[in-house]
């Protein structure tokens, strides 16, 4: 239940007239594509694709109530996950390698998108869950007009890889209610061997900040389910590969010490890694206990504390 001083950041602002200049200036981004760092400079206008393998058409995977998230995503009624298809890391060990990779999904118009979003309130959802929007920022930002004159009212959540622009995130300043960023890497070979990103945590650094600037630390109602701020998630790999402590240590030094963090423990080989990677196994329990050490010894307190569990929907 929301609190009743709540209100969702994008209501204020469509109320205000300000979304419609939002949309056109996130549609100038696709001409000649520079939505993501990558900066493919195709223009997604005419249906061009390149890296992210994404065009014009937001292309859907599935939408439903989602209980594997963290609680206070999920609270009683779920998260209400809208997996897009595509991505624009595709790191060779992905767990939904079928959706990120080959883009499994239908194309949906804006207006269908939008109703999609309120049928998952409808549903009873705390909350409309993006997973993967980086590549698909002007198109929700174009079928949440439909989704509010039918009263959209719920939070929505920003579900990213982390892999942001600067200039994409400001045009969701007073939109998204909570930015769930995951932050995969601290080594830039890591970075660059696994995702193709040797700027990955600078890149992520920035993103962050802002996410932050935008929402700040997570705000929970009366009954523990979200409301807005940020969320961070950080998958353990084998061999300390993610460079946990230093994501903690900047997180505790440069956001806040009360991010509130899912150190994640259900990395297992997945996507395309061969036999002779470091991440042809599991992590083991010594490596994620050891994890959850370095975060506390950095400062970064205020951990998921849900049961554990193996599978996570990570496109």
């Amino acid at each position: 239940m929301k609190s009743k001083r709540f209100e969702a950041a994008y209501l204020k602002t469509h109320r205000e007239g300000r979304l419609s200049e939002r949309i056109e200036k996130a549609f100038r981004l696709l001409e000649t594509c520079t939505l993501c760092p990558r900066n493919c400079g195709v223009n997604r206008l005419q249906g061009e694709r390149k890296f992210c393998g994404a065009g014009l058409q937001p292309e859907v995977s599935s939408a439903s109530p989602h209980f594997g998230e963290e609680d206070p995503l999920v609270g009683s009624h779920g998260s209400g996950t809208i997996f897009l298809a595509h991505c624009n890391l595709k790191c060779v060990f992905c767990q939904n390698f079928s959706i990120s990779h080959l883009g499994e999904g239908k194309e949906v118009s804006f207006k269908k998108l939008g109703l999609m979003m309120v049928e998952l309130q409808r549903l009873g959802c705390h909350n409309i869950n993006f997973v993967t929007p980086t590549h698909y920022v002007p198109q929700i930002l174009r079928a949440l007009p439909f989704a509010v004159e039918k009263g959209l009212s719920v939070p929505l959540v920003y579900n990213t890889g982390g892999y942001d622009s600067l200039e994409a995130l400001k045009l969701l300043d007073g939109i998204f209610d909570i930015y769930m960023p995951d932050f995969k890497y601290a080594d830039s070979h890591a970075a660059q061997e696994y995702s193709q990103v040797p700027d990955y945590f600078t890149v992520a650094k920035s993103a962050i900040k802002e996410m932050h600037r935008q929402v700040g630390d997570l705000l929970l109602d009366e009954k523990g389910v979200a409301l807005k701020g940020l969320l961070v998630r950080h998958l353990v790999l084998p061999q300390g590969l993610a460079g946990t402590r230093e994501v903690m240590r900047f997180l505790a030094q440069q956001i806040s010490k009360d991010t509130y963090v899912n150190i994640m423990d259900q990395y297992r080989p997945c996507g395309r890694i061969s036999p002779d990677s470091p991440l042809n196994r599991s992590i083991t329990q010594d490596e994620y206990d050891q994890a959850v050490e370095t975060a506390k010894e950095e400062g970064i307190t205020r951990l998921d504390k849900r049961v554990k569990f193996r599978l996570i929907w990570r496109i």
